[in-house]
Parts: structure tokens; C-alpha cells; sequence
């Protein structure tokens, strides 16, 4: 049995509420925001301590679980698995699965945290003594959450009201808010007691399983029966997908911590956010004496309080106050930052009409297990790609019926096999790959391969391709 902490962190979600950056495809996440580390690796870095904590158990889906695994490998950090939900299910049935893995792979009485991969959390000297606090907590039988003290009448948080305090120093939770308009929100503030639900928990993995049993006893049959059948691919682990989809869809919130009578709070001071809108990347970003956070290829004169982002072209923005300017690669977002919580809003317009609905799901920049590749640029019958390649890694085997391609190598070295020749590629050599034939791209050295594809043909969608054999089981 481990005395330590027992770290999940759910990475599957696919918000779009940071658009453009943040796409279907390229959920906030894995996407580096503030800082060196993107929201996953942080999350990663806050729960490496071993003294404290057993490797981390990721929870995603079959679209990021490379992603997942790259970023962790980055950073050095060893995982204890990462299970794969075959669908979307919420988070009672996520965490029912991870508590049932847990208690398989460790003791079922081992201390489970669940974090959200998305939150920007300072991990302070008051972060560590509210992990103490919930730790003791919910060793002495208790489904702990973690309320973050509000700092403002917010009214895009759900709030927690504390009950009784207990002999830990957390609080009997009391009852849970909705999502409050504004004169609730600054009744709440006045009165006291009361904090942001900040969507992290703490408890052993038995007690969560008693209680979901007792609530919601399809969620907790189904991730036990998915844990129970489950498959080893690679470095991922498969729930099963027909015992999963028997769960309802259900958050952790509706499913027990609002209808248990054994949970508890534990006030929490330490900065966090939910990295919910753009006005939530401003407060926490580095301002300059204008309050404006400038970030990438970006110029900003006589405007102020503002949130100006650039990944593509340079952006100058002139005479405006408290907006945001986002651009990607191939869309930009102008917008209030005080409006900016509806977001989401304008991205389910752009997704219902046909002619912007790939910018909601599709990122320029897709990941790949081997790299990945950004679409520079497309016209008719052709297309320009950069591609990266991790040092070691190797596309698949594969041909295409309609296309050609064209390869440039501009850093690092190639291995090209086309039909039954393999040959080096260096820097500012090409080759050409004939349509229909056999080949393969390797990096065989030690830094990132890049190269600039060019693609001709009379179709070049993505499922133009015919693989022969991979690595990746795909």
C-alpha cells in the first residue's frame, strides 16, 4: 500500500472557448498560453514531487493520447498509464474509471486528486498546505473539493457555501451554487463563506466508488466493467468501449459531491483560474505599463488593457482599450475582453455555416505521433506543408493513388525510403515521391527534422492515404 497521493489529471475535454488557437482539434490544454510549459505539462510539473506523489494517471481520448504522451516525455515525467475513454461520458464516469484502475493498481484506499489539465495554477506555499489540509481529509473518509476564494463577484463559476468546520481545518460542504447573475454573485461576496468550486477533489478511490454506487450506480458499473476488459495498446490503455457507453453523461458535481452528505470543502487562497475565456489569459498574463499583455509577433500603440496575440503575421493594433486581438495561422479574433465568456457563442455560429465550420475543428497544426505538420498554404491541385519530425520517430509506410509530393529538407536529416531505395536527405536537399508509389519518411538523428512538402494532385485530402505499415497501430 502507498502512503503518497495518487495524481489524475483529465485531458480530453475539446473547448473551444479560446478559439482561435483552441480548436476542436487542438483543445487550450496542449497549447502553451503563459510561460515555457503548455496548461497539460504545468499540471504535470505541479504533481511531480515524489516525495508526495505516485506517477500520474492521464485520462484523454484517442485524438490526444499522442499528444499526452509526447508533452510528458518532454518533460521527463514517467506516468502510471494513460487510459484512453473510447467516448465522451463527463466526468462521473472518468473518474469512476480512474478510481477503479487505481484501486487495481495500487490499494483501493489510495488517495486519488483529480485535477483538470486546463487550470493555470500558482502552486505557492498556500497550494501546499490546502493539499495537506484535503489529504488528511480525505483519509479520514471524506470526498474533499478544493473552493478557491473569490477575488470578484464572478458569474462564471459555480460557488461552494462552507458548513461546519472540521477537525482537518477543511469545511462540511454546506451546498453548491449555480452559476450566479451578478447581484448574487456580490450578495455571496458580502456575506462570506462562500468559494469558487474550482473542479479539483481529493479522495480515496473506495469512498468515491461507495458513493457513486450509491447515486450513480450506472456510471460506477460501467468504468468498472471498462477497467475490468480494458486493452493494453502501446503506452496507452483502452477502456472497454461497449462498457463505457452504457454510462450516463454525467460531471462528478450532479453524480455525488451535490447529494453526498460526506463531503467537504477546503478553502483555498492560492491564484488559480480556469483559463475559461481570453479575459482570464489577460489577468493572469505580464502586463506592461499600459496593462496590455503582448505576446508573439505583435505592436500595440496608444491602447491599453489589452490582450494582443500573434502566432502568424505581425498584428499592430492602434487606439483601442480593453480587447482582445487573437490571431492564428489562419484566423483572427477581435473582441471585448469583459464579453469575452461568450466565445463560445460566436464559434457555434461559425461552426452551423458551412463556409467556417473547419476553422471550429481544424488547427492549422495537427499532431501527429511521429511530429506533426502546419498547412502553409493551399490553392487548387496543390498544397504547402511544413512538416516536423521527433528525433527517432518514422511516418508510416504508405502510398497515395491521387497526389504527389515533394520534399524539402531546410533542418535536420532525412531518411527517405521511395519503392525499394532508401536514401539520406541533408539540408536544402530535395527529393520527389511519384503518385502511387511505396515510401517513407524517418528522422534518424538527434534534433527535430523539418522539411516543406509540397503536395500535387487532383485530391489531397488526409484520407488519401494507403498505409503498409506502422508503428502506431493506426
Amino acid at each position: 500500500m502507498s502512503n503518497k497521493i495518487v495524481p489524475v489529471i483529465m485531458a480530453g475535454g475539446k473547448g473551444t472557448r479560446l478559439w482561435p488557437l483552441s480548436r476542436a482539434s487542438a483543445p487550450k490544454q496542449f497549447i502553451q498560453f503563459v510561460g515555457d510549459l503548455t496548461l497539460f505539462q504545468a499540471t504535470l510539473v505541479r504533481v511531480s514531487n515524489p516525495a508526495l506523489y505516485e506517477p500520474a494517471v492521464v485520462i484523454t481520448n484517442q485524438d490526444f493520447r499522442f499528444l499526452a504522451a509526447d508533452q510528458a516525455r518532454e518533460l521527463g515525467v514517467t506516468l502510471s498509464a494513460i487510459l484512453l475513454e473510447p467516448v465522451a461520458r463527463n466526468t462521473a464516469p472518468a473518474i469512476a474509471a480512474a478510481a477503479a484502475f487505481v484501486a487495481s493498481r495500487f490499494d483501493e484506499t489510495a488517495i486519488l486528486q483529480i485535477l483538470a489539465s486546463d487550470h493555470e495554477i500558482v502552486a505557492d506555499e498556500g497550494y501546499d498546505e490546502a493539499i495537506r489540509i484535503a489529504r488528511e481529509t480525505a483519509a479520514s473518509g471524506k470526498l474533499v473539493t478544493f473552493g478557491i476564494t473569490p477575488t470578484e463577484p464572478a458569474t462564471g463559476f459555480g460557488y461552494i457555501e462552507a458548513g461546519e468546520k472540521l477537525s482537518t481545518g477543511a469545511f462540511a460542504v454546506k451546498r453548491f451554487v449555480e452559476k450566479p447573475v451578478l447581484a448574487a454573485a456580490e450578495q455571496m461576496i458580502s456575506e462570506g463563506g462562500y468559494f469558487w468550486n474550482a473542479g479539483i477533489f481529493m479522495f480515496a478511490a473506495d469512498q468515491v466508488m461507495r458513493e457513486m454506487k450509491k447515486y450513480t450506480p450506472g456510471a460506477a458499473d460501467a468504468a468498472t466493467a471498462a477497467v475490468k476488459k480494458a486493452t493494453v495498446d502501446l503506452d496507452f490503455i483502452r477502456l472497454d468501449a461497449q462498457a463505457f457507453a452504457t454510462s450516463p453523461d454525467i460531471s462528478i458535481d450532479y453524480a455525488v459531491m451535490e447529494k453526498t452528505s460526506n463531503g467537504a470543502v477546503v478553502p483555498s487562497s492560492f491564484t488559480w483560474s480556469d483559463m475559461g475565456s481570453w479575459d482570464a489569459v489577460w489577468k493572469l498574463g505580464q502586463k506592461d505599463d499600459d496593462g496590455n499583455v503582448v505576446t508573439g509577433n505583435a505592436t500595440a500603440m496608444e491602447t491599453r488593457n489589452s490582450l494582443i496575440m500573434s502566432r502568424h503575421g505581425h498584428l499592430a493594433v492602434q487606439g483601442l482599450d480593453g480587447v482582445a486581438v487573437i490571431a492564428s495561422e489562419d484566423a483572427v479574433y477581435v473582441g471585448r475582453l469583459d464579453d469575452s465568456q461568450n466565445v463560445g457563442r460566436l464559434v457555434k455560429q461559425m461552426a452551423a455555416a458551412k463556409g467556417t465550420a473547419s476553422l471550429t475543428e481544424v488547427h492549422p497544426t495537427a499532431y501527429r505521433p511521429w511530429g506533426g505538420y502546419t498547412s502553409v498554404l493551399n490553392g487548387d491541385r496543390f498544397q504547402v506543408k511544413r512538416l516536423f519530425v521527433t528525433p527517432g520517430k518514422k511516418l508510416s509506410l504508405q502510398k497515395h493513388h491521387h497526389r504527389a509530393e515533394h520534399w524539402i529538407c531546410v533542418k535536420g536529416t532525412a531518411e527517405v525510403t521511395i519503392g525499394d531505395e532508401i536514401r539520406v536527405l541533408r539540408e536544402n536537399e530535395s527529393v520527389y515521391i511519384p503518385q502511387g508509389e511505396i515510401h517513407r519518411l524517418a528522422n534518424p538523428g538527434k534534433i527535430m527534422l523539418e522539411l516543406i512538402e509540397v503536395q500535387t494532385g487532383s485530391y489531397l485530402g488526409e484520407d488519401d492515404i494507403i498505409r503498409i505499415n506502422d508503428e502506431f497501430g493506426r
